[in-house]
């Protein structure tokens, strides 16, 4: 899973793959022109929002970034393991089976954290916080050793032991010491709502990225689908591997590449398998899903990429999801695997919202 909400992120190399995503856009931050670009922090990292179809006044320019900004707030508020008094830290200390009262927006990334867990057959779960922690990758400290204490390897893990109530409004933890990490879908889920916060205000196209997921809607300044940039693993400088078009759809990437340490020459990244209970070790590099909705599509490049190019695919074409699988092999050498759907964005006319 993505060390999201993380202030221990890797700074400098988001904001450049902010900054090359963002020139791939192919607009020019120009508001008499017809486009705004602004961007800042947030959530560890950085975001990147680009309008078109202006012109765009000051006074609308500010209330767009009020808005977006809210929108992360309001997702660090609720989500975050690295703020104390966050929702879902106060759940987390919450040791009983009693039922815990959630927000409705806590509810709803948890409803589809479920949903594609089940799908998945639990290749993504957000119970497993902590692992995540105990091979350093969390919010408590940890030492990056490659060790991890045996009581870590006990804890409870597993998302049927969480239970949701929509109608009361709580989720219930089976066994009480079970600890929930959103890093896989929050932040997807902090682009769709900054994307319905423009919305809202009456922006019709724009591009909306955090930490290299995105959602687009309508065209770019120039008239044309956003072009969106998929990064090459292991590159440095970074580059991009490839640019896809895409208007009223969103993407997300889970990588090895992003978070990782290593110990004795062997490699320990931040996505975390629950069936080991230890990171990934097959030599898939990134996955990157488009989806309509960004949350869905954090969710399952978290869970397809635990999986690993074989299983995994068989389970995107399964779904019908457009993905794409950079595999690395044994000399460093990548190659592309993809799904049908994906295959089909590429195509002359692709790139749109499907039905």
């Amino acid at each position: 899973m993505d060390a999201l909400l993380s202030p221990r992120r890797r700074h400098l190399l988001t904001a450049m793959g902010a900054a090359t995503l963002a020139a791939a856009c192919g607009v020019r931050p120009s508001a008499a022109s017809g486009a705004l670009h602004f961007a800042g922090p947030t959530m560890g990292s950085t975001y990147n929002v680009r309008l078109a179809g202006g012109p765009f006044d000051a006074e609308l320019e500010a209330a767009a970034r009020a808005a977006v900004e809210a929108a992360f707030a309001g997702v660090v508020h609720r989500m975050s393991t690295y703020d104390a008094a966050s929702e879902l830290t106060r759940f987390n200390r919450h040791a009983s089976s009693e039922r815990f009262a959630l927000s409705p927006q806590t509810l709803s990334v948890l409803a589809r954290a479920q949903q594609v867990a089940a799908a998945s057959h639990g290749a993504f779960d957000v119970t497993v916080g902590p692992l995540v922690g105990a091979w350093g990758f969390g919010a408590a400290a940890a030492p990056r050793d490659g060790a991890v204490a045996r009581a870590a390897l006990d804890a409870p893990v597993g998302w049927r032991q969480l239970s949701l109530d929509p109608v009361a409004g709580t989720a219930r933890k089976s066994a009480p010491g079970l600890q929930i990490d959103l890093s896989g879908i929050a932040k997807g889920h902090a682009v769709d709502s900054a994307a319905q916060a423009l919305q809202a205000l009456g922006f019709e196209r724009y591009m909306v990225e955090a930490g290299g997921e995105v959602r687009t809607q309508g065209l770019n300044a120039e008239g044309r689908p956003w072009q969106i940039a998929i990064e090459r693993p292991d590159s440095w400088p970074q580059q991009v591997h490839r640019l896809l078009p895409l208007q009223g759809l969103a993407m997300a990437t889970s990588g090895d590449y992003r978070n990782f340490y290593e110990v004795a020459g062997r490699r320990y990244c931040h996505e975390i398998d629950p069936a080991t209970r230890a990171p990934i070790t097959h030599g898939l590099a990134s996955v990157t899903v488009v989806h309509e909705e960004c949350m869905a599509a954090d969710a399952w490049a978290t869970a397809l990429i635990v999986l690993g190019v074989e299983r995994g695919l068989a389970l995107a074409r399964a779904q019908g999801l457009a993905a794409l699988f950079i595999v690395r092999d044994a000399g460093g050498a990548l190659r592309d695997a993809v799904t049908p759907a994906f295959a089909a964005l590429t195509l002359p006319g692709a790139g749109t919202a499907r039905g």
